[in-house]
Parts: C-alpha cells; structure tokens; sequence
C-alpha cells in the first residue's frame, strides 16, 4: 500500500508545481493531463478550463504528491486538517533552505528552529494556502 497527498488547486496547479520544483527540487513526471484531454461530456469543463491540470505528479528524491486543478464548484475553498511534511534527514542548512523557499510570499506560523523535542522544525503556509512542516534531526 502507498498513500499520497493530492492537492487541490483553484486554477493555479502548474504555478505551484513550477514553485514546489524550486522549492523542493524535481519536479513533474511523465505527462501533465490537461482538461482539454478529457472526452467530451465526461465531466463539465467550465469556460477557460481546457488547459487546466487536470492531473499531474510531482516527485522528488523518491517523495511524491500528485495535483490537480478543481472548478470552484467542485471543491471546498482552502486546506484544513493536514500538512505536507517534508524531513531533511542531516542537513540543517537544505531544510532550513527548504523552509525559507516554501514561506516565500506564504506565512511562516513557527519560525524554524529547535523544538522542545530536539532538531530542527519549522511550520509556513506556502503563498496557494498549502500548510507545510519542515524538520531536521540536526539542531
């Protein structure tokens, strides 16, 4: 078994995918699937949506995640009830790089920084609303 995140975007998918491939390294593999792909009258498309992701997979160094854009009507606004978490196993200094880059233009909700329990942890909002937690075993 394997469970991945799947975020949803509100029509910005490639954006944050182009952002995340800076941030985190990697990037999209194989095909990004379009709205325009789809058969007709298998899902309405609203107008404009046609070179919208409607799939795309997004991998580094073995992690991945899958996106999509998602039509207003079809998924809640915002995130709530999780966070994408990424663990920099021994190198402070490309967490700590991880973090800056995902808080870039987002929210930094705990600066990074040792935590009670050892390492380095730090908690941002990305600037599309995505809640993220970086950590390091290294203080």
């Amino acid at each position: 078994m394997q469970i991945e995140a799947y975020l949803n975007f509100p029509g910005n998918a490639e954006e944050a995918l182009k952002f995340y491939a800076r941030c985190l390294g990697g990037g999209v593999v194989g095909d990004i699937y379009r709205y325009s792909a789809m058969p007709p009258g298998e899902m309405p498309v609203p107008p404009g949506w046609d070179n919208k992701v409607l799939h795309a997979t997004f991998e580094s160094e073995g992690a991945r995640f899958m996106a999509s854009d998602v039509p207003p009507e079809q998924s809640p606004p915002g995130y709530s009830g999780f966070a994408m978490s990424v663990y920099v196993p021994k190198d402070k200094a490309r967490a700590q790089k991880v973090f800056n880059d995902l808080a870039e233009g987002g929210k930094v909700t705990m600066p990074f920084a040792p935590p009670f329990w050892g390492g380095s942890f730090g908690m941002c909002t990305d600037k599309f609303g995505v809640p993220w937690m970086v950590s390091c075993e290294v203080e």
